[in-house]
Order: C-alpha cells, then sequence, then structure tokens
C-alpha cells in the first residue's frame, strides 16, 4: 500500500519553477529514496510535505486520505517528521528545549523538564545517538546537532520520517550507526523517505528510488535492479567519473607550518593539544579523524576565526598566529569552511554580494568608499557560470538557494581568489556527483598550480582518493602519517581510534 502518493505537484519561486507536475509513491515500510542534482527540487518536494510550502498544483495523499497539508503542525498530526538537512534549531536553547519545542510536557501547571530530559536521554539510548540532553546547541558539534534533529522527529513519534541529507556531517562509524538506526525504525513499522547525494548509501539501505532532475520527475525503480552508475547517470543525465584523475604531487617549499598548537574549544576544553602540521606548495594535504578530534578547531584556528593558546602557525615563513581573519585572508588564505551558513554565508545578501565577502572593499569593486556594482555583478555573473551555481540570477538571496550551490558558491568565490593555501573542510558536503566531480577536480588545479592544500573531510574515501599524504588526527594530536596510495581504510580507520597499525610514514 502507498502510505504517501504526490501527484502531479508543482512549485514556482520567482524565476524558477523548483517542482515541474513531480509524482512521488512511497509504499509503507520502506526505505524511498529521493535522488537529484543540487537545485533539483528535492528539499522543496518534501517542504511541501512536511506543510512548509503550498503546492501550487497537485494533490496529496496520506494514508489513502487526500489532505492538505497547511503546517509543520498538520504534518505532525499526519505521523509525518522532517530532518532537515539546514537545521531548525535554537542555539541558547538546550538539546531537550529543542526537543520538546512547541510540545512542552506539563506536570503541575510548569514544563516538565526533568520529566523531558529522561526520555530524550532513553530515545537518545536507545538508537545510540549519545546526545547530552542539558547540552546547548551552541556549544556542541555540527554532528551532534544532526542528531537533535533526528532526536526531535523520534520524540514526537512520526512514523512516515523524512531525512534531507541526513549524513552530510556524519563520521564514516556515525553513518553506518545511521543505517543501522534507520532499518531499526522500518522494522519498528515507520516509512523512511530519504534525500541523499550519496549513492552508497542507497545502495546499502534503500528499497526504492525516485530520481527527479531539474524539477521534473525521471523515474521510480527498484535499487536491486540498479548500479551506482547507472543511478549516477540517471540523476545527472551524463556519464560521471568516480575516481579522482591526478598525476604524483611535485612539493616545493613549505607554505604553512604548525608547531605545538593548542586550541580549546567553545567550553574553553583543549582540543588541539600541542600539534604539528607542514603542508607544501604543489601537494594536497588530507586530515583524517573522527568527527570532535580537533579538526574544527584546528582549522579555525589557521583561518584567524578560533584564538590560539599556545603555539606557532607561520605561513610562507611568516607568523600569522592569532591575526585577524582579514590579515590572514590578504595574506593569502582561503577558506571553504565546514559550516556554510555560519561562517561562509551572509544569507540575506544577495549570491554577488556574497562572492566579494573578502574583497568588496578592494579594486576594482570600490572606489574610495562607493562599491563599483557594475564590476561585482560581472564578477559574479562569471563564477556563476564557471562554477555551474544555479540561482535564478546573481540578485537572489543567498538564503533562496539549495544547499549544494550555497556550497559551489563559496568554492568559486574561495578558489578564484588563488590563495597560496586554502582550506578546505568539507568541500563537497552536500553536493551531487556531478559536482563533487567537478570540485574534486579544481581541488588538483589548484594543486599542480603550486598551492597547497588542506582538506579536511568526514568522507574517508574523499580524502584517500584525493590527499597525497593523509594526517590522522586523534584527539588533538597527529597519531600518525600514512600514503593513500599504500595504505588501506582500515588502517586509516584503525588510527583514528587511536590505535597504530606500524605503517604510518614520516611526514
Amino acid at each position: 500500500m502507498n502510505i504517501v502518493e504526490m501527484k502531479g505537484i508543482t512549485k514556482s519561486f520567482p524565476g524558477i519553477v523548483a517542482n515541474d507536475r513531480i509524482h512521488l509513491e512511497v509504499k509503507e515500510g520502506e526505505i524511498h529514496a529521493l535522488l537529484g542534482e543540487n537545485g533539483a527540487g528535492k528539499s522543496t518536494l518534501m517542504n511541501i510535505l512536511f506543510g512548509l510550502y503550498q503546492p501550487d498544483e497537485g494533490e496529496i495523499w496520506i494514508k489513502g486520505k487526500q489532505v492538505q497539508i497547511t503546517g509543520p503542525n498538520m504534518a505532525g498530526e499526519l505521523g509525518i517528521g522532517m530532518v532537515h538537512q539546514h537545521f531548525m534549531l535554537v542555539e541558547p536553547f538546550t538539546v531537550t528545549e529543542n526537543i520538546i519545542l512547541g510540545n512542552e510536557p506539563v506536570k503541575g501547571g510548569w514544563i516538565d523538564r526533568d520529566g523531558a530530559e529522561r526520555e530524550v536521554r532513553e530515545i537518545s539510548d536507545r538508537y545510540g545517538l549519545r546526545v547530552d540532553p542539558r547540552a546547548r546547541i551552541q556549544d556542541i558539534s555540527v554532528g551532534m546537532q544532526q542528531r537533535v534533529e533526528i532526536l526531535k522527529m523520534l520524540y514526537r513519534g512520526a512514523d512516515i520520517l523524512i531525512f534531507d541529507e541526513p549524513t552530510a556531517v556524519l563520521s564514516p562509524q556515525e553513518i553506518q550507526e545511521l543505517m543501522g538506526i534507520m532499518n531499526n525504525l522500518v522494522e519498528e513499522g515507520k516509512t523512511i523517505i530519504f534525500i541523499t547525494h550519496k549513492l552508497k548509501e542507497i545502495m546499502q539501505v534503500c528499497d526504492t528510488v525516485t530520481v527527479i532532475r531539474r524539477g521534473k520527475f525521471i523515474d521510480r525503480v527498484k535499487v536491486e535492479e540498479m548500479d551506482e552508475n547507472r543511478l549516477a547517470s540517471m540523476m545527472v543525465g551524463r556519464e560521471v567519473s568516480f575516481a579522482v584523475e591526478k598525476e604524483a604531487a611535485k612539493p616545493k617549499e613549505t607554505v604553512l607550518s604548525i608547531e605545538g598548537l593548542h586550541v580549546t574549544d567553545s567550553r574553553g576544553v583543549g582540543v588541539v593539544n600541542g600539534l604539528d602540521l607542514e603542508v607544501r606548495a604543489g601537494e594536497i594535504v588530507g586530515i583524517a579523524g573522527v568527527d570532535g578530534n580537533g579538526q574544527t578547531e584546528l582549522l579555525e584556528a589557521i583561518a584567524g576565526l578560533r584564538k590560539v593558546q599556545k603555539g606557532k602557525i607561520q605561513l610562507n615563513n611568516s607568523e600569522i598566529t592569532n591575526q585577524r581573519p582579514r590579515e590572514i585572508t590578504e595574506r593569502g588564505v582561503g577558506h571553504i569552511p565546514e559550516d556554510r551558513h555560519r561562517r561562509g554565508l551572509v544569507l540575506d545578501f544577495t549570491i554577488g554580494e556574497n562572492m566579494v565577502l573578502q574583497t568588496y572593499y578592494q579594486s576594482p569593486f570600490a572606489r574610495g568608499i562607493h562599491l563599483q556594482y557594475d564590476q561585482i555583478h560581472q564578477y559574479a555573473e562569471r563564477l556563476v557560470k564557471e562554477f555551474d551555481v544555479r540561482t535564478p540570477d546573481i540578485h537572489t538571496p543567498a538564503r533562496a538557494l539549495s544547499g549544494g550551490n550555497q556550497q559551489k558558491g563559496i568554492i568559486a568565490r574561495e578558489m578564484d581568489r588563488n590563495p597560496d593555501l586554502l582550506i578546505a573542510a568539507q568541500p563537497t558536503r552536500g553536493l551531487d556527483v556531478g559536482a563533487i566531480e567537478f570540485i574534486h577536480k579544481r581541488l588538483v588545479e589548484q594543486r599542480d598550480k603550486g598551492k597547497a592544500v588542506l582538506l579536511m573531510s568526514l568522507e574517508l574515501d574523499e580524502v584517500m582518493k584525493l590527499s597525497d599524504r593523509v594526517a590522522v588526527i586523534y584527539e588533538g594530536k597527529i597519531a600518525g602519517w600514512v600514503n593513500p596510495q599504500t595504505t588501506t581504510q582500515e588502517e586509516v580507520g584503525l588510527l583514528m581510534a587511536g590505535g597504530s597499525t606500524g605503517t604510518e610514514v614520516k611526514h
């Protein structure tokens, strides 16, 4: 039986048709993948199902009855829950306060916080999410925030669960745990709609796939009848290469040198503990590690976004420790941040304005105190075209773009400045396979132009494919260096867990 049917759904925004007569049929008790490129309309379709948007045309049927979902509360009453790609969390609130928000339990006329905390802890433990109910959202990692979103849905007892890119911020181990959670949920009678760009995950846990491209329905197929290459071709309309083609690196002089670095997190706890690191011109150095081992704080310290407690950071033999972000940028550092909303974009600015965030005050974008909008617009138009940022125009607010196209905008801005050191934190997070192929080529091009690239990704496969050398980080220190051409992922995984393989190479 179809538990969800969406018939002829059309939704337009100024300058773009996001959904064009799309059909979706989801059977009860299955994991149904929704697959498409960045900006294909997947999140829009699911936001309609969740009641955040109203369709211009079309019908929605839930459990055999036609419904009009006027808002998320009604979606909740129909048993629909959604884990959003971009978190819907109140940062100063605790985990528990976010989970019960709008559905607060009352005892004796007061909110029953203790009872809510107990229930949140029970759900967290049952599904292996390991979230502290009393922690504040602003103090926990992006990965932990993702788990809170999942908990929020489970707490409300939804039986139709929409996961919008849920693994984008998780480590490989956490992804496997989530796959297990999803299977358990289905065994308990729940139905899952799973939006993901990761074809391996579709092959691993999904039963059926609906493919959409540029807002149109393409096909619905059984996973058991497909392979990754065929799915990728259906999604982007052409063949996609999963290999990273690159010649051997020809590293030259040292660009980035870090000695004895100590950095604390937002709670004042030491998370980078005496770390040493070196990146040379003409190479990609990858950082592999389980989320929460100091890699985020390390990259923020290099970029000037976090204070260094002790130690030294040098760029081209000149110290940049604790300099302001603008000074570090002007010295030749580009930064693709891990969290594009907090660190990468001003969401209410247009995508064109976001392209010049670091350079708006320089020629040719400024003359004295006056911005030269003709120059800014020409520059933005070129980057949008060159990096295939899908937007109605450069005057569209950044928040109106899909997550993947927001990411491509940041990557375009940072790479086009041609920095001596490019820090790339989760550069392909939320991107489809076609865009990932493109970004990987651009990172290799940066290396081949003699630039230094420092790559951090929770996708171990990505680190191993792109990097010339891999530094494994554990508890804020480099646990070992490995050669990705001669080391297995299992050996790297052992180092990531604090073990030793005996095969580490000198850096």
